[in-house]
């Protein structure tokens, strides 16, 4: 006889299919199905965080990089300390698969009065705030199971957003009543393609001058080689935003520089903003933050935005369009003229003696100098990521930032996720004091599972990023309580990790070369200024009127 599949089973296997091969999370008796289907199963592994929260985070960046990552927590309590990490997800594009162990369909029937419930005997509670923190949700049972996993996972991969699962720990248990599906692949409507396609070689070749945008979507959807070709077909500059960093490498004869508003190189401004067409490939977020506090001058009447699953010419939209088929379109065109071929953007120059106290005008160099190809760098929200985006890096690197959503204390467990997720890439984090206190308990899992992280932490006596965006940097309220950083990783059960505290420049170029060869995890905690902040920050310091709005 064959044996059946349980719900629990199906599920875990199923999204194994989707290129899963890791589950994060944290165990609770009404997911302990789920759980025991995933330790299991010989094709994914359990990889238990320190809470749910970084589960989520690590999740978010596993998915990153994968393309879909899984996250398993219990009903109420877990679901809802996730939520966060989720909602972080679904703004920025990232594919997490969240599981939520609900109490049985028996106790739920009968209205029973259960721990991790308000004790109202409702178990629906939950379930529509976790829903919204997805694209899509579905409550499993063992006749629905086939048929709405096949959807949730349709829908999740043609949002790219993530995908929230509930099911009651007896049903989990049950067999699955099998069902004739297939698998659902978004693909385009092709007379859709061939009507968007028509009015967007018009315009581009009617244009005089053209700039493409690679938008963060992407890297999610691991399109860079195809928006590459496409680039340099059209033969049109290109440029980034700080969700962009490294989309495509720096080094790219066309590409024009990093934009930014009134911070961005003045020659850069020039091309964005006087484009008479600008190809946004993918769905560019233009937020407070990208455009250095509202400063760009950007007029979208000349935009043609290549969304997901549509494309966008002024108020005409056109449905049912995939951003790969369009560049896939693309790329067959030909440029009317020589393709565009700007300065190469050089590195910072790496300056100071061995003796000077670190600033962040000698640390942000010497972190692209430390960069190099095969590496993927994580940089936390706030002065981490304002300070390292607009620094040119070496090509061959692949860059992970949280810019929309902002979450502080992201980047941490993220970049567990995305160690795990390419262990052949050497994943660097590059964080604050202030970010790296929420999550830190993490750097535990990373020893636990040999994800040989090197993590950079800037100590310099609190938040940095808040004590800029505000007119009085001094409030009692971004002070920290004063961790011993080097001393975490052992502490956490990273013994072997190489760690170290520097205060001078001298100092940190020698853990750096020592951090690079360390065969483990390595950790250096870098002394820096209270109020030394990169230029992006200090210029965000001076627009905190446009970036909030005046006083009533």
């Amino acid at each position: 006889m064959v044996k059946a599949v349980s719900v629990a089973d199906y599920i875990v296997e199923r999204l194994s299919a989707e290129g899963i091969n890791h589950c994060f999370g944290v165990a609770g008796d009404y997911v302990f199905p789920i759980c025991d289907a995933v330790d299991s199963s010989a094709k994914v592994k359990w990889i238990g965080c320190a809470n749910e929260l970084n589960a989520s985070y690590a999740a978010d960046g596993y998915a990153r990089v994968r393309g879909a990552a899984m996250l398993v927590t219990t009903y109420g309590v877990g679901e809802l300390s996730a939520l966060n990490g989720v909602m972080g997800a679904k703004a920025e594009r990232s594919l997490v698969f969240h599981i939520v162990g609900m109490p049985s369909y028996q106790h739920q029937r009968l209205h029973k009065i259960a721990h991790h419930t308000l004790g109202d005997g409702v178990f629906g509670n939950f379930v529509d705030l976790s829903a919204d923190a997805a694209c899509c949700h579905a409550i499993i049972n063992p006749e629905n199971c086939v048929v709405e996993m096949e959807r949730v996972i349709g829908e999740a991969r043609r949002n790219n957003q993530p995908a929230y699962i509930a099911v009651p720990s007896d049903y989990a248990l049950s067999p699955v009543m099998s069902a004739d599906v297939k698998p659902i692949v978004p693909r385009s409507n092709e007379v859709a393609l061939r009507k968007a396609m028509a009015i967007i070689e018009e315009r581009i070749n009617k244009a005089k001058s053209v700039v493409a945008f690679p938008a963060f979507t992407i890297l999610r959807l691991g399109l860079q080689k195809q928006a590459q070709k496409t680039i340099e077909a059209l033969g049109c500059p290109f440029a980034t935003t700080l969700m962009e960093k490294c989309v495509l490498d720096e080094g790219h004869p066309q590409f024009a520089g990093m934009y930014a508003g009134a911070v961005s190189d003045p020659k850069t401004r020039q091309i964005v903003e006087g484009a008479d067409l600008v190809l946004d490939l993918g769905g560019v977020n233009f937020n407070d933050i990208t455009t250095a506090a509202y400063s760009a001058q950007l007029d979208l009447s000349r935009f043609i935005t290549v969304g997901l699953g549509d494309v966008r010419i002024g108020d005409e939209v056109i449905a049912g369009v995939r951003l790969a088929d369009v560049l896939s379109e693309l790329a067959k065109l030909k440029p009317s003229s020589a393709p565009y071929r700007g300065a190469r953007q050089e590195l910072a120059p790496v300056t100071g003696n061995p003796s000077d106290k670190i600033t962040m005008v000698a640390l942000y160099p010497r972190y692209a100098a430390f960069l190099r190809a095969g590496d993927t760098v994580v940089l936390e929200t706030g002065s981490t990521s304002l300070g390292m985006t607009p620094t040119t890096l070496p090509d061959g690197l692949r860059v992970e930032a949280q810019v929309l959503w902002g979450s502080i204390g992201w980047a941490t467990p993220a970049a567990f996720g995305i160690a795990l997720a390419d262990p052949g890439r050497r994943t660097v984090l590059i964080t604050g004091e202030g970010s790296h206190q929420l999550t830190a308990n993490d750097i535990g899992a990373m020893g636990r599972f040999g994800a040989n992280v090197i993590v950079f932490v800037l100590n310099n006596g609190g938040y940095l990023i808040e004590r800029a965006l505000e007119e009085n940097p001094d409030w009692t309220y971004n002070d920290l309580a004063p961790w011993n950083y080097a001393e975490l990783p052992k502490a956490l059960g990273c013994a072997d990790w190489y760690t170290a505290r520097v205060t001078t420049l001298g100092d940190l170029d020698d853990a750096m070369k020592a951090a690079r060869a360390s065969k483990t995890g390595a950790y250096i905690e870098i002394i820096g200024g209270k109020m030394d902040m990169p230029p992006a920050l200090a210029f965000a310091h001076s627009r905190l009127r446009e970036m909030y709005g005046g006083t009533p």
